[in-house]
């Protein structure tokens, strides 16, 4: 998937609060090391400079355009090119942390056991994932994926959604660890600029439909949807609109 890191940015302040919020809530003062997995275009990574500067921490993502944006960011981090799907680094970290990045790989089950495998004793995982995909945003996808002459090339994009209940997450790793705080917390989002929605989506979720499609098509498939994203979300009455979105975090001390 190739990703736009100017697009995912361009409401880099929504997307940020999750991400300080999880933060404030890691109990770790003085870690040796930390991971940021999944770290996208680094706009997290110097939060996690500032909050433990001795720390040695490490940026993984599996986007080429990601890491570049990052590395401008933070000349003076260290970033690499991981498939978390398949990270086995043969050490553990202190903190392993996870903002927005792990609702798009599947195999949750192994995916996190494999996770919680890396975390050092005493070590925390910290885990912030959307869960916003039966909101319109979202869910109208689907539908135009459905109803367009695309639906064989992209219904296969369409994978179940990794993204599970709360439960799923407690009961997977409260076997493994000596203690799990996981909350949901739907962030009231407010927007501005014009079907302000339909651009939110276009930095990530909608990419992975955009992406198969060649002219004319992909925007045939983007104007039907923005379309209708804009009759689902229409503007307040002083021109703002207002974005709901849910957000799941899991916190594992280890």
């Amino acid at each position: 998937m190739v990703w736009d890191p100017q697009q995912y940015l361009a409401f880099a302040a929504p997307r940020l609060q999750p991400a300080i919020d999880l933060l404030a809530r890691i109990p770790s003062e003085s870690p040796g090391s930390v991971v940021d997995l999944g770290c996208g275009p680094g706009n997290v990574t110097p939060l996690l400079r500032q909050r433990w500067p001795d720390a040695k921490i490490t940026g993984l993502d599996n986007s080429e355009e990601m890491l570049a944006r990052a590395r401008e960011s933070m000349p003076d981090g260290t970033f690499e090119k991981t498939d978390v799907s398949n990270w086995h680094p043969g050490k553990a970290f202190d903190v392993i942390y996870s903002n927005a990045a792990l609702q798009w790989v599947t195999g949750h089950e192994a995916l996190f056991t494999s996770i919680a495998g890396h975390v050092a004793p005493g070590g925390i995982l910290a885990v912030q994932m959307p869960r916003n995909f039966e909101a319109p945003s979202h869910s109208l996808m689907l539908d135009v994926v459905r109803e367009g002459p695309w639906r064989e090339l992209l219904e296969p994009v369409w994978v179940n959604v990794p993204t599970q209940a709360p439960a799923y997450y407690y009961n997977l790793l409260d076997p493994l660890t000596r203690d799990l705080q996981i909350w949901e917390t739907e962030y009231l989002q407010v927007l501005e600029g014009e079907n302000p929605v339909a651009e939110y989506t276009r930095g990530t979720w909608l990419t992975r439909f955009l992406n198969p499609l060649d002219e004319p098509w992909r925007s045939e498939f983007e104007t039907i949807y923005r379309n209708r994203v804009a009759a689902a979300y229409p503007p307040e009455s002083n021109g703002k609109t207002l974005f709901p979105f849910r957000r799941l975090f899991i916190l594992a001390s280890f």
